[in-house]
């Protein structure tokens, strides 16, 4: 079963004094790429929430967002008052104005305000992993189910191709006799005489280099491969890539030899169908 790389997750837990919401954003890429956003109290804690992060979501770009909205009369900041007051006594030397004009005015000035660093105690550790793994359920949650719509979409374009393929070997040997057909009138054209035992010998010679027998087997093992490893039970991208690279060869062995117009058109619908797997292929987990 396939997963995309796409997906969100969302939790929230209410403290006492607090609210603690954790999301988790994800965007397809080829290794994992972490951008934690957290209030600086928290970031001694990061490496450890990235490290659960890691080995859930394996790839992916994750935007990871920790936000703390304190909903208690509890505050960690407080006026700094020696800065506050040197504030208002520089404003009053430049303009003349209300001592609650001016603190407004300085209040808005650096270190106005001083923070005090909060240690972040094992219970409320326990908590923020506790809401990260429900975050990381919601977004796999979600991912699973967008796998389910691009594991629909990969079936239909590859049972497409095999139809097609079914067409190609289907009018294969009309191709040839159509081609065996054109050299002969080519030939007669020349109004000479010819050997006809060296020419049947370069018959078969040349007809032999348009033979699409291997590439017509080869597509169609790596199409029942393709179906087998999008429905085994690790989803795998990478794997499911190389796969389709091998379809494209073999589609486009199969169109360079064709030398005929009908099979030359299926080939082209085929190229489209892969085309559109290869797009949604930058996806899949």
């Amino acid at each position: 079963m396939i997963q995309s790389m796409t997906g969100f997750g969302k939790h929230m837990v209410q403290l006492p004094s607090k609210k603690i919401t954790i999301e988790l954003k994800s965007l397809n890429s080829k290794s994992l790429d972490i951008n934690a956003r957290m209030p600086s109290a928290y970031r001694e804690k990061e490496l450890q929430l990235r490290k659960t992060i890691a080995s859930s979501l394996i790839r992916g770009t994750i935007d990871f967002g920790l936000y703390v909205e304190m909903t208690g009369n509890e505050s960690s900041s407080v006026v700094n008052e020696g800065v506050l007051r040197q504030y208002m006594e520089q404003l009053r030397s430049i303009a003349d104005g209300e001592d609650i004009r001016l603190m407004e005015m300085a209040l808005r000035l650096p270190d106005a305000l001083k923070t005090d660093r909060e240690d972040i105690d094992d219970s409320e550790y326990k908590i923020i992993q506790d809401t990260l793994e429900n975050a990381l359920k919601e977004i796999n949650n979600f991912r699973s189910e967008e796998g389910v719509v691009l594991e629909k979409d990969f079936m239909e374009r590859i049972s497409s191709i095999k139809e097609l393929l079914k067409n190609v070997v289907q009018i294969d040997p009309d191709r040839l006799s159509t081609i065996r057909e054109r050299l002969e009138k080519a030939v007669a054209d020349l109004k000479a005489e010819v050997d006809a035992n060296r020419f049947e010998q370069e018959l078969i010679y040349y007809l032999e280099k348009y033979d699409i027998t291997e590439e017509k087997v080869r597509l169609d093992n790596h199409l029942d491969y393709f179906i087998e490893t999008m429905n085994s039970a690790d989803s795998n991208g990478k794997k499911l890539g190389f796969i389709s690279q091998e379809i494209g060869r073999e589609i486009n062995t199969i169109g360079s030899k064709a030398n005929y117009a009908p099979m030359q058109q299926l080939v082209v619908q085929m190229k489209d169908e892969l085309e559109k797997v290869k797009e949604q292929m930058l996806n899949v987990l």
